[in-house]
């Protein structure tokens, strides 16, 4: 499972704080085991980290990277990143196995990824994401006249996400910038195309409070269909992982 904007994924005082939940769900057998990546988006020596107060969209790539909707950041994942972790690990080569994910612009970034390379990923999961055409096209038209994909995605937003009228609530509204309004969209050509979607809506705003809140169901969904026993008599299956008698 990659993540992008890892930073904020792996910081344990953050809200998503993905590596113990991915632990927590691995060890009660309620995912798959698997390999946790978390990666930033590119920057210059001169730039600084990313940092939970500043995810790098104005000092680094990451608008660049993270919102072109062509296929340059799904081959830096596809032909650079994966065959680095398949020299250092025994990971699978189904695209069923593998999932990616990000919240704001790197949930369009991840669904960009699975987009054009379902070759090599198949499982989205976005949080509060920017489907607002800020460079070349917005999802939902592109997605209602395209061949389906073999795609699972799980969206999540709020409510008071930012709804096309500024940050400071002062400027005409604009439906094009109004990123509840898109992600809405998106789950309804998604729906409408017959793929394999859930979604939820709260009440937040552009935060990844919500999000953290809701990881584990989201990765429990994307996850649902790996192999369970029903067999009484498997202490394996019956036991948390590792820990069978």
């Amino acid at each position: 499972m990659v993540f992008n904007d890892g930073h904020a994924y792996m910081n344990p005082q953050a809200d998503l704080r993905a590596p113990n939940v991915m632990d927590n769900l691995i060890y009660r057998r309620e995912i798959p085991v698997m390999i946790g990546v978390f990666i930033n988006p590119a920057r210059r020596p001169d730039q600084p980290e990313p940092t939970l107060s500043d995810w790098g969209g104005r000092d680094t790539n990451r608008l660049e990277e993270y919102e072109s909707l062509d296929d340059r950041y799904a081959r830096v994942i596809t032909e650079e990143l994966l065959p680095a972790l398949q020299k250092e690990y025994n990971i699978s080569k189904n695209p069923e196995h593998r999932g990616i994910g990000g919240s704001s612009s790197g949930a369009i970034a991840a669904f960009t990824v699975a987009w054009h390379r379902p070759d090599h990923v198949r499982k989205v999961l976005s949080l509060i994401g920017t489907y607002v055409n800020l460079r070349g096209g917005q999802y939902p038209d592109i997605v209602r006249r395209s061949e389906k994909k073999p795609l699972r995605v799980f969206l999540q937003d709020g409510r008071n996400d930012y709804r096309g009228a500024g940050r400071d609530g002062l400027k005409p509204y604009r439906q094009d910038r109004d990123w509840f309004y898109h992600n809405v969209r998106l789950m309804e050509a998604l729906t409408a195309k017959g793929y394999d979607v859930n979604y939820v809506w709260g009440i937040g705003s552009h935060s990844s409070k919500h999000g953290g809140a809701i990881l584990p169901e989201m990765m429990r969904w994307l996850w649902r269909d790996h192999p369970v026993s029903t067999d009484p008599d498997d202490k394996v299956e019956r036991s948390f992982r590792g820990a069978a008698q």
